[in-house]
């Protein structure tokens, strides 16, 4: 659930923060080092950073087949927080596919496990 929530939560505070400083174009990696220093963007990187801390240690002790799909839950939540916090348009085509992770990772949830 850490996992889940650190990886949306990061992700949605970096689309805040780039948003909010607008488009940076590749050739002026200044203002890629510039937009590090935006709060949100900051924020963002540092709950990533937890995101990774948290999928390393569940790959320690259990199986990538678990874990990958596991985390795939942060795509759903990440589609909720576009849409209501960000107050982004989602289309029903991606509602489906959001429909799809949610029940591709209740079968894997459902499978035996090979983790000791």
């Amino acid at each position: 659930m850490v996992v889940t929530l650190a990886s949306a939560l990061g992700d949605t505070s970096l689309g805040v923060g780039m948003k909010r400083l607008g488009p940076v174009p590749l050739g002026h990696p200044g203002a890629l080092f510039s937009a590090l220093r935006t709060p949100w963007v900051a924020g963002g990187i540092l709950l990533l950073l937890v995101w990774t801390a948290c999928y390393l240690t569940a790959l320690s002790w259990a199986d990538l087949t678990f874990v990958l799909p596991a985390t795939s839950l942060a795509y759903v939540a990440v589609a909720f927080l576009s849409r209501f916090f960000l107050q982004e348009q989602i289309s029903p085509a991606r509602w489906v596919g959001i429909a799809l992770i949610t029940a591709g990772v209740g079968f894997v949830t459902r499978g035996p496990a090979y983790t000791p």
